[in-house]
Formats: structure tokens, C-alpha cells, sequence
């Protein structure tokens, strides 16, 4: 069995710094990012729900709850990846 170079098990070891949790200070408290980007994401699932009641569209589109949640994660996810990523 052939052994794995030294600096080839060092390599993956970069992303251990000690850096803490991405977070935000709010009001003197610290809240994490992730937080912050689920509450856009739960804004954003409801105002697709209420664009979809006010434009007519509740009444064509199956499935509005999982519709409304994929909304919701995709502006979750967008939101993380622009604001830390």
C-alpha cells in the first residue's frame, strides 16, 4: 500500500483557522448570518405568496406551498452567497 505524501494531509487542514461563526452585531448582541438570511428568505416565500394571490395566479399554479418555499430558499441562498461568499 503506497503512503500519502506529508504536505498532501497538511492541504486540507487551510479552512480549520479559528475564525468564529460568521455573525453581525444587532442591538450590542451578536446574531448569526444564517439568521439573518433565513428571515429574508421567510420575507421573500410570503411575498411571492402574495404577489401570486394579487396577480391571479393562486388560482393557476399547483403546488403553491412548495413554490412559495423554493422562493423563499433561493433568496436564502442568494442572499448568503452574495453577502459572505
Amino acid at each position: 500500500m503506497k503512503s500519502i505524501p506529508p504536505i498532501a494531509m497538511l492541504a486540507g487542514l487551510g479552512g480549520c483557522a479559528a475564525q468564529g461563526a460568521p455573525s453581525f452585531t444587532l442591538f450590542g448582541a451578536y446574531f448569526p448570518s444564517w439568521m439573518f438570511c433565513a428571515v429574508i428568505g421567510i420575507v421573500a416565500g410570503l411575498a411571492a405568496r402574495i404577489a401570486m394571490v394579487a396577480t391571479g395566479l393562486s388560482d393557476t399554479v399547483p403546488l403553491q406551498l412548495l413554490v412559495c418555499a423554493s422562493i423563499g430558499l433561493i433568496v436564502a441562498v442568494l442572499a448568503w452567497l452574495l453577502w459572505l461568499g
